[in-house]
Protein backbone atom coordinates (compact mmCIF):
# COMPACT_ATOMS: atom_id res chain seq x y z
CA UNK A 1 0.00 0.00 0.00
CA UNK A 2 1.01 3.11 -0.86
CA UNK A 3 0.06 6.86 -0.39
CA UNK A 4 0.35 10.28 -2.06
CA UNK A 5 0.49 13.57 -1.57
CA UNK A 6 -0.74 14.80 -4.55
CA UNK A 7 -0.61 18.29 -3.74
CA UNK A 8 2.97 17.74 -4.11
CA UNK A 9 3.91 18.15 -7.73
CA UNK A 10 6.88 15.24 -6.99
CA UNK A 11 4.66 12.80 -5.30
CA UNK A 12 1.54 13.49 -7.58
CA UNK A 13 4.27 12.39 -10.35
CA UNK A 14 5.47 9.47 -8.85
CA UNK A 15 1.85 8.58 -7.66
CA UNK A 16 0.35 8.98 -11.19
CA UNK A 17 2.64 6.47 -11.92
CA UNK A 18 1.83 3.97 -9.70
CA UNK A 19 -1.43 3.71 -9.99
CA UNK A 20 -1.45 3.02 -13.57
CA UNK A 21 0.82 0.62 -13.15
CA UNK A 22 -1.15 -0.68 -10.00
CA UNK A 23 -4.80 -1.15 -11.81
CA UNK A 24 -2.98 -2.44 -15.41
CA UNK A 25 -2.05 -5.71 -13.22
CA UNK A 26 -5.43 -5.77 -11.45
CA UNK A 27 -5.03 -4.02 -8.01
CA UNK A 28 -7.55 -1.47 -7.27
CA UNK A 29 -6.37 2.64 -6.63
CA UNK A 30 -8.24 5.23 -4.33
CA UNK A 31 -8.50 8.45 -6.10
CA UNK A 32 -10.12 11.88 -5.32
CA UNK A 33 -13.07 13.28 -7.79
CA UNK A 34 -14.74 16.37 -7.56
CA UNK A 35 -17.45 14.80 -5.22
CA UNK A 36 -16.35 12.30 -2.84
CA UNK A 37 -12.94 10.20 -3.08
CA UNK A 38 -13.57 6.64 -5.21
CA UNK A 39 -12.49 3.26 -5.83
CA UNK A 40 -11.51 2.18 -8.80
CA UNK A 41 -10.63 -0.38 -11.03
CA UNK A 42 -9.59 -1.23 -14.72
CA UNK A 43 -13.02 -1.37 -16.30
CA UNK A 44 -12.14 -3.83 -18.89
CA UNK A 45 -10.91 -6.35 -16.25
CA UNK A 46 -13.67 -8.47 -15.16
CA UNK A 47 -11.42 -9.46 -11.94
CA UNK A 48 -10.47 -6.42 -11.19
CA UNK A 49 -14.01 -4.91 -11.35
CA UNK A 50 -15.16 -8.13 -9.17
CA UNK A 51 -12.39 -7.08 -6.88
CA UNK A 52 -13.72 -4.05 -6.11
CA UNK A 53 -17.64 -5.06 -5.54
CA UNK A 54 -15.77 -7.59 -2.89
CA UNK A 55 -13.73 -5.24 -1.73
CA UNK A 56 -16.74 -3.08 -0.90
CA UNK A 57 -19.01 -5.69 0.11
CA UNK A 58 -21.50 -5.69 -2.36
CA UNK A 59 -22.77 -7.81 -5.44
CA UNK A 60 -22.86 -7.97 -8.64
CA UNK A 61 -26.77 -6.28 -8.74
CA UNK A 62 -24.87 -3.10 -7.53
CA UNK A 63 -22.26 -2.66 -10.49
CA UNK A 64 -20.26 0.11 -10.60
CA UNK A 65 -20.20 3.25 -12.83
CA UNK A 66 -17.40 3.83 -15.56
CA UNK A 67 -15.48 7.22 -15.34
CA UNK A 68 -14.02 8.78 -18.35
CA UNK A 69 -11.14 11.40 -19.02
CA UNK A 70 -12.88 13.03 -22.33
CA UNK A 71 -16.44 13.97 -23.17
CA UNK A 72 -15.46 12.19 -26.70
CA UNK A 73 -15.37 8.94 -24.84
CA UNK A 74 -19.52 9.01 -24.54
CA UNK A 75 -20.39 7.18 -27.92
CA UNK A 76 -17.15 4.96 -27.55
CA UNK A 77 -19.47 3.81 -24.53
CA UNK A 78 -22.45 4.18 -24.85
CA UNK A 79 -25.37 3.59 -27.99
CA UNK A 80 -28.27 5.56 -28.84
CA UNK A 81 -27.55 8.97 -27.31
CA UNK A 82 -29.95 11.53 -27.37
CA UNK A 83 -29.29 14.81 -28.32
CA UNK A 84 -30.67 16.19 -25.31
CA UNK A 85 -28.05 13.76 -23.32
CA UNK A 86 -25.45 15.55 -25.44
CA UNK A 87 -26.94 19.19 -24.38
CA UNK A 88 -25.90 17.91 -21.04
CA UNK A 89 -22.50 16.53 -21.21
CA UNK A 90 -21.91 19.76 -23.01
CA UNK A 91 -22.85 21.81 -19.61
CA UNK A 92 -22.04 19.89 -16.72
CA UNK A 93 -18.91 17.82 -17.73
CA UNK A 94 -16.82 17.71 -16.30
CA UNK A 95 -18.90 17.91 -13.21
CA UNK A 96 -20.84 16.27 -10.85
CA UNK A 97 -23.18 14.65 -13.42
CA UNK A 98 -23.66 10.53 -13.79
CA UNK A 99 -25.82 9.33 -16.68
CA UNK A 100 -26.69 5.90 -17.24
CA UNK A 101 -27.10 5.00 -20.86
CA UNK A 102 -27.27 2.39 -23.45
CA UNK A 103 -24.42 0.48 -23.38
CA UNK A 104 -22.20 0.04 -26.78
CA UNK A 105 -23.25 -3.98 -27.10
CA UNK A 106 -19.80 -5.03 -28.88
CA UNK A 107 -18.03 -3.73 -25.65
CA UNK A 108 -15.54 -6.38 -23.66
CA UNK A 109 -15.87 -5.83 -20.12
CA UNK A 110 -18.13 -7.05 -17.20
CA UNK A 111 -19.06 -4.76 -14.64
CA UNK A 112 -22.02 -6.76 -13.15
CA UNK A 113 -25.64 -6.74 -13.96
CA UNK A 114 -26.19 -3.90 -15.53
CA UNK A 115 -28.73 -5.02 -18.02
CA UNK A 116 -27.30 -3.68 -21.11
CA UNK A 117 -26.60 -0.15 -19.22
CA UNK A 118 -23.69 1.97 -18.07
CA UNK A 119 -23.84 4.51 -15.69
CA UNK A 120 -21.32 7.45 -17.01
CA UNK A 121 -19.62 10.38 -15.55
CA UNK A 122 -16.50 12.94 -16.59
CA UNK A 123 -15.24 14.26 -13.18
CA UNK A 124 -13.94 17.67 -12.34
CA UNK A 125 -10.91 17.21 -10.49
CA UNK A 126 -7.16 17.54 -12.33
CA UNK A 127 -6.20 14.33 -10.36
CA UNK A 128 -8.56 12.36 -11.43
CA UNK A 129 -8.24 13.33 -15.41
CA UNK A 130 -4.73 12.67 -15.43
CA UNK A 131 -5.38 9.18 -14.48
CA UNK A 132 -8.23 8.92 -16.33
CA UNK A 133 -6.62 10.08 -19.09
CA UNK A 134 -3.32 7.66 -19.19
CA UNK A 135 -5.45 4.62 -17.90
CA UNK A 136 -9.17 5.12 -20.37
CA UNK A 137 -11.88 4.49 -18.67
CA UNK A 138 -12.53 3.07 -14.95
CA UNK A 139 -15.00 2.15 -13.08
CA UNK A 140 -15.32 3.64 -10.03
CA UNK A 141 -17.15 3.44 -7.13
CA UNK A 142 -17.83 5.32 -4.15
CA UNK A 143 -14.61 4.83 -1.54
CA UNK A 144 -16.59 3.26 1.09
CA UNK A 145 -17.74 0.02 2.53
CA UNK A 146 -21.46 -0.99 1.61
CA UNK A 147 -23.20 0.61 4.06
CA UNK A 148 -21.26 3.54 5.15
CA UNK A 149 -20.36 6.96 4.19
CA UNK A 150 -18.34 7.38 1.28
CA UNK A 151 -14.90 8.76 1.86
CA UNK A 152 -13.83 12.57 1.82
CA UNK A 153 -10.09 12.01 2.21
CA UNK A 154 -7.69 9.58 1.14
CA UNK A 155 -7.04 8.88 5.03
CA UNK A 156 -10.70 7.94 5.69
CA UNK A 157 -10.44 5.49 2.43
CA UNK A 158 -7.77 3.87 3.95
CA UNK A 159 -9.11 3.35 7.32
CA UNK A 160 -12.20 1.51 4.94
CA UNK A 161 -9.38 -0.49 2.87
CA UNK A 162 -6.10 -0.65 3.88
CA UNK A 163 -3.74 -3.12 2.27
CA UNK A 164 -6.47 -3.96 0.06
CA UNK A 165 -5.91 -1.17 -2.40
CA UNK A 166 -2.29 -0.66 -3.82
CA UNK A 167 -2.57 3.06 -4.12
CA UNK A 168 -4.06 6.08 -2.52
CA UNK A 169 -3.81 9.47 -3.87
CA UNK A 170 -4.45 12.09 -1.93
CA UNK A 171 -5.37 15.29 -3.03
CA UNK A 172 -7.17 16.73 0.39
CA UNK A 173 -10.69 16.95 1.41
CA UNK A 174 -12.33 15.99 -1.88
CA UNK A 175 -14.81 18.05 -3.72
CA UNK A 176 -18.14 19.47 -2.05
CA UNK A 177 -18.75 16.23 -0.47
CA UNK A 178 -22.05 15.36 -1.75
CA UNK A 179 -22.08 12.82 -4.40
CA UNK A 180 -23.38 13.55 -8.59
CA UNK A 181 -26.95 13.91 -9.72
CA UNK A 182 -27.83 10.77 -11.65
CA UNK A 183 -29.71 11.20 -14.70
CA UNK A 184 -31.47 7.91 -16.20
CA UNK A 185 -31.41 8.14 -19.82
CA UNK A 186 -32.31 4.91 -21.33
CA UNK A 187 -35.86 5.19 -22.08
CA UNK A 188 -38.08 7.84 -24.08
CA UNK A 189 -37.71 10.53 -20.80
CA UNK A 190 -35.21 11.58 -18.96
CA UNK A 191 -35.58 10.77 -15.31
CA UNK A 192 -33.19 12.26 -11.97
CA UNK A 193 -32.86 9.19 -9.99
CA UNK A 194 -30.71 10.80 -7.53
CA UNK A 195 -30.63 14.57 -7.18
CA UNK A 196 -27.18 15.37 -5.79
CA UNK A 197 -24.56 18.18 -6.55
CA UNK A 198 -26.70 19.21 -9.43
CA UNK A 199 -30.03 20.36 -8.57
CA UNK A 200 -33.05 19.32 -10.87
CA UNK A 201 -33.35 23.45 -11.62
CA UNK A 202 -29.86 23.47 -12.85
CA UNK A 203 -30.51 20.55 -14.80
CA UNK A 204 -33.88 21.80 -16.28
CA UNK A 205 -32.08 25.24 -17.66
CA UNK A 206 -30.81 22.66 -19.84
CA UNK A 207 -33.06 19.59 -20.65
CA UNK A 208 -36.98 21.45 -19.56
CA UNK A 209 -38.39 18.07 -19.52
CA UNK A 210 -36.44 17.04 -16.11
CA UNK A 211 -38.44 20.70 -14.92
CA UNK A 212 -41.23 18.13 -13.31
CA UNK A 213 -41.17 14.61 -12.11
CA UNK A 214 -42.08 11.86 -14.13
CA UNK A 215 -45.21 10.08 -13.40
CA UNK A 216 -44.86 7.39 -11.50
CA UNK A 217 -45.68 3.75 -12.71
CA UNK A 218 -46.14 0.45 -11.51
CA UNK A 219 -43.43 -1.79 -12.42
CA UNK A 220 -42.78 -5.19 -13.36
CA UNK A 221 -40.89 -6.33 -10.60
CA UNK A 222 -39.99 -6.30 -7.09
CA UNK A 223 -42.22 -5.70 -3.93
CA UNK A 224 -44.56 -2.79 -4.49
CA UNK A 225 -42.73 -1.65 -7.60
CA UNK A 226 -40.26 -0.43 -6.16
CA UNK A 227 -36.66 -0.52 -7.43
CA UNK A 228 -34.32 -3.04 -6.26
CA UNK A 229 -31.15 -2.31 -4.30
CA UNK A 230 -28.45 -4.64 -2.84
CA UNK A 231 -28.53 -3.68 0.53
CA UNK A 232 -31.03 -0.65 0.68
CA UNK A 233 -27.80 1.81 1.35
CA UNK A 234 -26.81 4.48 -1.04
CA UNK A 235 -23.59 6.60 -2.41
CA UNK A 236 -23.00 10.01 -1.42
CA UNK A 237 -25.89 9.58 1.83
CA UNK A 238 -27.49 12.77 0.72
CA UNK A 239 -30.83 11.64 0.69
CA UNK A 240 -33.94 13.76 -1.19
CA UNK A 241 -37.61 13.91 -0.02
CA UNK A 242 -37.40 10.47 1.89
CA UNK A 243 -35.45 8.74 -1.45
CA UNK A 244 -31.76 8.30 -0.89
CA UNK A 245 -28.52 9.32 -1.47
CA UNK A 246 -25.70 6.84 -2.80
CA UNK A 247 -22.34 7.59 -3.07
CA UNK A 248 -19.05 7.77 -5.75
CA UNK A 249 -20.80 6.25 -7.18
CA UNK A 250 -23.08 7.88 -7.21
CA UNK A 251 -22.46 6.08 -7.85
CA UNK A 252 -23.37 6.30 -8.11
CA UNK A 253 -21.32 5.31 -9.99
CA UNK A 254 -18.28 5.89 -9.58
CA UNK A 255 -18.69 7.66 -6.84
CA UNK A 256 -15.84 10.96 -9.39
CA UNK A 257 -18.95 11.10 -9.23
CA UNK A 258 -16.59 8.56 -8.16
CA UNK A 259 -20.66 6.35 -8.01
CA UNK A 260 -20.89 5.39 -5.77
CA UNK A 261 -24.25 3.43 -7.98
CA UNK A 262 -26.41 3.37 -5.39
CA UNK A 263 -29.10 5.81 -4.55
CA UNK A 264 -31.93 7.22 -4.64
CA UNK A 265 -33.09 10.50 -5.78
CA UNK A 266 -35.83 12.98 -6.11
CA UNK A 267 -37.27 11.78 -9.44
CA UNK A 268 -38.02 8.17 -7.99
CA UNK A 269 -41.46 7.70 -7.41
CA UNK A 270 -43.53 7.19 -4.42
CA UNK A 271 -43.37 3.64 -3.67
CA UNK A 272 -40.54 3.38 -5.85
CA UNK A 273 -41.78 2.72 -9.13
CA UNK A 274 -40.28 4.85 -11.68
CA UNK A 275 -36.87 4.09 -13.57
CA UNK A 276 -36.99 1.47 -15.38
CA UNK A 277 -33.46 -0.06 -16.46
CA UNK A 278 -32.17 1.65 -13.41
CA UNK A 279 -32.06 -1.13 -11.77
CA UNK A 280 -28.65 -2.46 -11.95
CA UNK A 281 -26.37 -0.21 -11.17
CA UNK A 282 -27.39 0.39 -7.30
CA UNK A 283 -30.37 2.97 -7.91
CA UNK A 284 -33.28 2.62 -5.79
CA UNK A 285 -36.53 3.89 -5.67
CA UNK A 286 -37.63 4.37 -2.34
CA UNK A 287 -35.31 3.08 -0.20
CA UNK A 288 -36.37 -0.32 0.33
CA UNK A 289 -34.67 -3.73 -0.18
CA UNK A 290 -34.20 -6.12 -3.50
CA UNK A 291 -31.97 -8.14 -5.44
CA UNK A 292 -31.58 -5.80 -8.33
CA UNK A 293 -33.41 -8.49 -10.73
CA UNK A 294 -36.83 -6.71 -11.38
CA UNK A 295 -37.60 -5.44 -14.79
CA UNK A 296 -35.54 -5.00 -17.71
CA UNK A 297 -37.02 -4.27 -20.68
CA UNK A 298 -37.38 -0.82 -22.33
CA UNK A 299 -40.56 0.74 -21.80
CA UNK A 300 -42.98 1.87 -24.42
CA UNK A 301 -42.66 5.79 -25.40
CA UNK A 302 -43.99 7.99 -22.99
CA UNK A 303 -43.70 6.05 -19.56
CA UNK A 304 -41.41 5.90 -17.05
CA UNK A 305 -38.46 3.66 -16.14
CA UNK A 306 -39.21 0.21 -14.56
CA UNK A 307 -37.64 -0.93 -11.32
CA UNK A 308 -34.88 -2.91 -10.87
CA UNK A 309 -32.32 -2.45 -13.39
CA UNK A 310 -29.91 -0.91 -12.60
CA UNK A 311 -30.28 -1.22 -8.57
CA UNK A 312 -28.44 2.18 -7.40
CA UNK A 313 -29.42 1.84 -3.56
CA UNK A 314 -30.91 4.53 -1.33
CA UNK A 315 -29.26 5.60 2.10
CA UNK A 316 -25.76 5.91 2.63
CA UNK A 317 -22.56 6.09 0.46
CA UNK A 318 -22.53 2.96 -2.04
CA UNK A 319 -23.05 4.34 -5.59
CA UNK A 320 -21.27 6.83 -8.18
CA UNK A 321 -19.01 9.57 -6.97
Amino acid sequence: MSVYDCNDETQRSAGLDDAVTALGRGALAVLPTDTVYGLAADAFDARAVALLLSTKGRGRQMPPPVLVGSAATLDGLATEVPDVVRDLVEAFWPGPLTIICLAQPSLAWDLGDTDGTVALRMPADPTALALLRRTGPLAVSSANLSGQPAATTAAEAVEYFGDAVAVYLDAGTAGGGTASTIVDATAERLLIVREGALSRAELAAVAPELEEEAAPVTGSGGDDGAAAIGDGTAGDGTASDGAAGDGTASDGAAGDGTASDGAAGDGTASDGAAGGRAGGHGIAGDGSAGDGSAGGTKPAAGTSRGPGDHATTAEGDDGPP
